[in-house]
């Protein structure tokens, strides 16, 4: 359970949509918490009557970006290997002040703003036609609830990607470049007109219209070739409408790029087999376009290239093919979302809180996998997910169980139609499958060993990989998070979320065990935390160790109201939540009741 989380940890902000529920008691008091224990059940209950009449979601927001790349030099080549790219490309790691996938690798680029509408730019990209809509043929999981989109090339979508590569690495495809060499006044001319631009956008003192038409620029998207076009997948409110287009930028270019210190921690030029292999040794992480991107470009060579490797200008057929129709990055109905390897989210629309709007179910393991968490129970979701099941065997991964982190509905609630049509074992903890042992017969789900503390689990198939299992209560009794090791990635469960944060809601809720089990999963030292709902968390010790900051900071100014003669949930919230809209305000006050309890164990409210 979650409530709608602010951008500054743990301050919540309003829902989605209002969601009324009955409050506790008043006359409630720590030592009788257990009077208000069917907040969860109201909570879940209203949620799941708002999902029916919820408005439909927000349209992504179109966004671009440019995958700059460069042929090897001659020595370069000669030292490759046959399966080699040929060239590299330059990518950059995303401040981690960035709100949206800080810490990130990513090609230079990002969302289109309504000024760019106005920039002047000549030329068309190569590989697409001005009306092509590449959107219909995306996966219908991306798709669906989003009405009508755009085509590829939308209103001000070339401006913008190319005001994001100016402002993100100083180079732009301009024009004048055809007559510009590497050196001599003209080229210093050149650089220090971009270098001006660039300062002028990162410090908001213009528009790109300003610029270009005050310094002489002009932008020529002919040189830019279409690569695709993806839609970020349903993990939060906040969506996009990505393009992706190839230019080529040799060392011959009078301005070379270089990662803007306010937008990125680093930009490099990498072989695209270095980057693969990099994020899977876990030393990058990267969205589901990039390392698709790399793996063509890996594969393929360069765009534009001969056997001898120089540049021309045919387009290699085979290279834009599987670029601009990516259907080898699928999941049966599902594109395959592996932030690190042997982790695969499955985003599912479930009943759950707002802004969360889907339960991530994963898909766990290298070789053989285990199905955690299908939350969703409608049967048009169940089919899709039995479909990537089947998918995901027919392409050498066999699941062979289903692991549940915790017995909450939007976690669960796809578990007994899944097992009717799929007979796989399910795993969970004791605590957790007493509770779900009502949802059907013995012979309708196949519940094998309770998954224990410190268990060990070896999964077989091409290459092996083990998951350990921590027993981490606070939220449920028997919440579980499991820790694959090959890539030290934790999936965390609603121990932690991405958009929200997490309620604690005594009885079962307990603040000792929930600070204790956070603490604990903290010293894993896991390099990614993956939530039950949300994207992924980098620097995971750091994260969980500022989760249990802020917690044990909220309970200082319990402490403090208590002092001063407040002693009931109602009356501290304004003091402690006073940020809260009142549809949000029983859950606020069930996070009070969980310290209150915390501190009357601890002798604090005497």
């Amino acid at each position: 359970m979650r409530v709608a989380e602010h951008p500054h940890p743990g301050k919540i902000r309003p829902m989605a949509k209002p969601t009324q529920i009955v409050p506790p008691t008043p006359n409630e008091t720590p030592a009788t918490s257990a009077a208000a224990s069917n907040i969860y059940e109201k909570v879940m209950e209203a949620a799941h009557l708002a999902a029916s009449t919820a408005p439909p979601p927000r349209p992504p927001r179109a966004s671009g970006a440019i995958v700059l790349w460069r042929a090897l030099e001659a020595t370069e080549k000669t030292s490759l290997e046959p399966s080699g790219s040929g060239c590299e490309v330059f990518w950059i790691r995303r401040s981690r002040k960035l709100a949206f996938m800080g810490g990130w690798y990513a090609f230079p680029g990002g969302a289109i703003s309504r000024n760019d509408t106005t920039v002047e730019v000549i030329g068309q990209p190569r590989g697409i036609e001005a009306t092509h809509n590449s959107a219909p043929q995306m996966p219908a999981t991306l798709i669906e609830g989003l009405g009508e989109l755009p085509p590829d090339l939308a209103p001000g979508l070339l401006a913008g990607t190319l005001r994001e590569l100016l402002e993100e690495t100083g180079i732009l495809p301009l024009a004048q470049l055809a007559a510009v060499g590497s050196q001599g006044g003209d080229a210093a001319q050149l650089a220090a007109r971009l270098a001006e631009g660039q300062r002028r956008l990162l410090n908001r003192e213009s528009t790109l219209n300003d610029i270009v038409g005050e310094l002489n620029l002009t932008l020529d998207a002919s040189q830019l070739l279409f690569g695709g076009r993806w839609l970020t997948p349903p993990l939060g409110p906040r969506r996009f409408d990505n393009r992706f287009f190839l230019l080529h930028w040799p060392r011959e270019r009078p301005v070379q790029p270089l990662a803007a210190p306010q937008e990125a921690e680093l930009g490099e030029w990498i072989r695209p087999e270095t980057a693969i292999e990099r994020w899977r040794h876990g030393e990058a992480i990267a969205a589901p376009p990039i390392l698709h991107i790399l793996r063509v470009l890996s594969e393929e060579g360069p765009p534009e290239v001969d056997e001898a490797f120089a540049i021309k200008h045919d387009v290699n057929p085979r290279l834009v093919a599987r670029l601009t129709q990516p259907d080898e990055a699928n999941l049966g109905p599902y594109r395959r979302i592996e932030f690190r390897p042997g982790v695969i989210t499955i985003p599912l629309p479930t009943a759950t809180l707002p802004p969360a709007s889907h339960t991530n179910a994963y898909l766990l393991g290298l070789g053989d996998r285990v199905l955690v968490d299908p939350g969703c129970g409608d049967e048009h979701q169940v089919d899709r997910l039995v479909a990537a099941l089947a998918a995901s065997a027919a392409q050498g991964h066999p699941v062979r169980e289903i692991w549940l982190t915790h017995h909450h509905p939007d976690h669960v609630g796809g578990l007994l139609p899944l097992c009717r049509r799929n007979r796989l074992p399910v795993r969970a903890h004791a605590a957790t499958v007493e509770r779900l042992r009502g949802l059907s017969t013995a012979s309708e789900i196949q519940w094998a060993a309770p998954l224990v503390d410190g268990e060990r689990v070896e999964l077989g198939g091409d290459p092996p990989s083990t998951i350990q299992v921590f027993h981490t209560p606070g939220h449920a009794t028997g919440h579980l998070c499991f820790r694959l090791d090959e890539s030290n990635s934790l999936l965390a469960g609603d121990m932690v979320s991405s958009i929200s944060t997490i309620v604690v809601d005594p009885p079962e809720g307990n603040m000792d065990d929930y600070l204790a089990s956070l603490s604990r999963l903290a010293r894993l030292g896991a390099t990614t935390l993956f939530p039950g709902h949300g994207p992924p968390i980098l620097d995971g010790e750091a994260k969980l160790e500022e989760f249990i900051e802020h917690r044990l900071w909220r309970e200082d100014r319990i402490l403090e109201a208590w002092k001063e003669g407040l002693h009931h949930p109602e009356a501290i919230r304004p003091r402690v939540y006073d940020e809260v809209p009142e549809p949000a305000w029983p859950l606020a006050e069930r996070q009070i009741q969980a310290h209150l309890d915390r501190l009357e164990r601890a002798g604090k409210l005497d």
